[in-house]
């Protein structure tokens, strides 16, 4: 079995610059993810306030007949949080390949950049959920379906 060199000081330190970008895009999806699973508890709680709603209290018919609204929004949102969760393990995959290339002294960029690519891709997707769920939220409020 073949035991790497150790790299250099120089190698390390190209590998660090060249992460630095997929780290902040780390840090970005973290609270991104966070932000969506608030909105998340959100719309679940207004999910259960609705289903505890009984049938014969008209009062508060307007959240049973709310619900397809919400759980489209519940959709959105878990769908978000998938791809955005998916894109950080790609953006962790990218910085283990970075320094394990590194170690074992291996060509990377073309690999490290497709990952980005592609966890880019995913962040984007995660994004576009986003609006799309805003978007349901507040024409809700426009159309006078939901109460605040």
């Amino acid at each position: 079995m073949l035991v790497p060199d150790t790299p250099s000081v120089e190698q390390l330190s190209q590998v660090i610059v060249q992460v630095t970008a997929p780290s902040f895009l780390l840090g970005a999806v973290a609270g991104f993810v966070s932000l969506l699973i608030s909105r998340m508890n959100r719309v679940t709680d207004r999910i259960q306030a609705g289903e505890a709603v009984p049938d014969s209290d008209h009062a508060r018919a307007r959240l049973k007949r709310d619900m397809p609204q919400l759980r489209r929004r519940a959709e959105l949102l878990n769908r978000a949080i998938l791809f955005s969760t998916t894109s950080a393990i790609l953006t962790c995959l990218l910085v283990i390949v970075a320094f394990v290339s590194a170690y074992y002294q291996l060509r990377h960029e073309y690999g490290v950049a497709v990952l980005f690519v592609i966890a880019l891709a995913f962040f984007t997707a995660g994004l576009v959920n986003l609006v799309r769920e805003t978007w349901i939220s507040v024409h809700e409020y426009e159309s006078g379906s939901l109460a605040p």
